[in-house]
C-alpha cells in the first residue's frame, strides 16, 4: 500500500497523536508498505502561533524507513484573532482552515490539491488542528482515494453542557470533516457514543485504543531518581506527566496538593514534560506550602527512571482522548488518579486500577490524594491491577494491526477489488 498520513506534528515533537502517527507509520513501513508522512516544521506547540516556538527546517528526508515531509510554517500579527475572525464565514471547508490555534502550512494545502503522485490512502490526526485535516481530505478528495480519521475527540466534562473543551473539538467545522471521513478510529466507547450522537454511522466507526510499549516506561532504577531528587526511600511521590497546563490538570493538581498538605498530607509532587504558557503564568504566582519538583522534558532514561520511583500517578485532565500515560504508570504497578471526563473516565475503572473524581472537583481530588498517600495496600492492589490489564488489553501489535487490516478493507470497497 501507498499510503499517506497528515499530521500537525511529528518527533521529535512530543504528544500523543504525534507519537502514535509516528509509531503507525514505522509499523506500516516495518510491513512493506510506503508512508509518507505530510507534517509541519513544529517542534513546539507555541511554534503553531508564534515565531518564538521551536521548528526544525522545512524539506524530505527518510526517517525509520518511512519519507517525512515537513512544511515551513506562516503566521500572521495576531494570527489567532486573525483566524478567529475569519471563522465567522460560514462555509465550512473555510472554517476549518481558520480554527485559531491552527498551524498554516500553505505549501501542505497547495501540494495536496496538485498531487501528481498517486496514494491508495490518506489517513490524518488529530483534533482540533483543521488545517492539516483539511489538508489531507482535499488530497483524498483530488485522488478520489478512502479519507479516515483519528480524531483523538476531547469530550471534557460529561456534567457541564456548556464545557469549553467539547465545544471546541465538536464545531460544526470539525464533525464537517467527521462525517466526510470513510473510517474513522475511535479510542473509548465514550468517544464512539460521541460520534454515534453526531450523525456518524456506526459501520464507519472503529473503536481501536491504545498499546503499550513496556520498554519505554518500565526497567527504570527507583533508587537513583529519588536520590537526583533528593527525595527519601519512604516518602510518597504522586506524579504528573504531561504538557504542564490547566487543561491537562496540572494547575488542579496543585491546588488540590496544598489542600492536602494543609490537612497533613506528607508527599512530594514531581511534575514532568514541557510547560505551557498558561501553567508558567500560574506557577510564577504559586507559593507551594510543600514540595513540588518540576523536571521538565525527559530523556528515555530519566522517564523509566520517573515512573518506577513513583507511588502515585495523577492526570485531572480536561483534554485527553484516552491518556496512554496511565498505562505507563501501570505497567510499573502504580496506581492512577484522573478526571472523570474526556477518554480518561473509560479507561481508568474507578477503586479497581484507580480512583476517579468529577471534572474540577478539587475537594475530591484533595481526597483521593489523600487516600492514595495514607493506604500503602490500596495503592497496591489498585496498582497490581492496572498492571495485570496492561498485560491483557493494550498490546501495540494488536491496535496497528487492526488499522492496516482495516487499510486493506476500505482500499478495496472502494475499489471494487478483493483483499489481497
Amino acid at each position: 500500500m501507498r499510503v499517506a498520513h497528515f499530521v500537525q506534528r511529528y518527533p521529535p515533537a512530543l504528544g500523543g497523536s504525534e507519537d502514535y502517527f509516528a509509531r503507525l507509520s514505522r509499523y506500516l513501513a516495518a510491513a512493506g508498505d510506503h508512508v509518507t508522512v505530510f507534517t509541519t516544521t513544529a517542534v513546539d506547540l507555541p511554534a503553531f502561533w508564534s515565531r518564538s516556538g521551536r521548528c526544525l527546517r522545512p524539506g524530505r528526508r527518510i526517517e525509520e524507513g518511512v519519507e517525512v515531509r515537513r512544511y515551513h510554517l506562516w503566521h500572521l500579527p495576531y494570527q489567532t484573532r486573525v483566524l478567529k475572525a475569519l471563522s465567522f464565514l460560514p462555509y465550512r471547508p473555510w472554517q476549518c482552515l481558520t480554527i485559531s490555534c491552527n498551524p498554516i502550512a500553505w505549501r501542505m494545502w497547495v501540494e495536496a490539491g496538485q498531487a501528481r503522485e498517486r496514494f491508495d490512502l490518506v489517513h490524518a490526526t488529530a483534533f482540533p488542528y483543521g488545517w492539516p485535516l483539511a489538508c489531507a481530505r482535499r488530497l483524498a478528495q483530488r485522488l478520489g482515494v478512502p479519507f479516515l480519521l483519528t480524531p483523538f475527540l476531547h469530550l471534557g466534562d460529561p456534567d457541564n453542557p456548556h464545557d469549553r473543551t467539547r465545544r471546541a473539538y465538536t464545531s460544526p467545522a470539525l464533525l464537517s470533516l467527521a462525517h466526510s471521513a470513510d473510517r474513522l478510529f475511535v479510542q473509548t466507547e465514550g468517544e464512539r457514543q460521541a460520534f454515534l450522537d453526531r450523525g456518524i454511522p456506526a459501520e464507519r466507526l472503529i473503536v481501536q485504543g491504545m498499546g503499550l510499549d513496556r520498554d519505554s516506561c518500565t526497567g527504570g532504577d527507583r533508587s537513583r531518581a529519588r536520590g537526583e531528587w533528593d527525595i527519601a526511600a519512604d516518602e510518597v511521590v504522586i506524579g504528573h506527566l504531561a504538557n504542564n497546563s490547566r487543561e491537562k490538570g496540572s494547575v488542579d493538581l496543585l491546588r488540590a496538593a496544598e489542600r492536602a498538605w494543609r490537612q497533613g498530607g506528607r508527599f512530594v509532587v514531581v511534575l514532568a514534560g514541557p510547560e505551557m504558557p498558561n501553567f508558567q503564568s500560574f506557577w510564577r504566582h504559586h507559593r507551594p506550602a510543600g514540595r513540588v519538583l518540576r523536571l521538565g522534558v525527559l530523556d528515555s532514561r530519566q522517564k523509566r527512571d520517573f515512573f518506577a520511583a513513583l507511588d502515585v500517578f495523577a492526570l485531572p485532565s480536561r483534554s485527553d482522548s484516552f491518556g496512554l500515560v496511565l498505562l505507563e504508570a501501570w505497567a510499573n504497578g502504580v496506581p492512577n488518579i484522573g478526571y472523570r471526563a474526556g477518554g480518561i473516565g473509560w479507561v481508568i475503572r474507578d477503586e479497581k486500577d484507580g480512583l476517579l473524581v468529577s471534572c474540577g472537583d478539587i475537594n475530591g481530588l484533595t481526597v483521593a490524594m489523600l487516600r492514595l498517600c495514607g493506604d500503602v495496600e490500596l495503592r497496591y492492589r489498585l496498582g497490581a491491577a492496572g498492571l495485570e490489564r496492561t498485560r491483557q488489553e493494550f498490546e501495540w501489535t494488536d491496535k496497528l494491526e487492526l488499522v492496516r487490516q482495516t487499510y486493506r478493507e476500505v482500499i478495496s470497497v472502494v475499489s471494487g477489488e478483493p483483499e489481497s
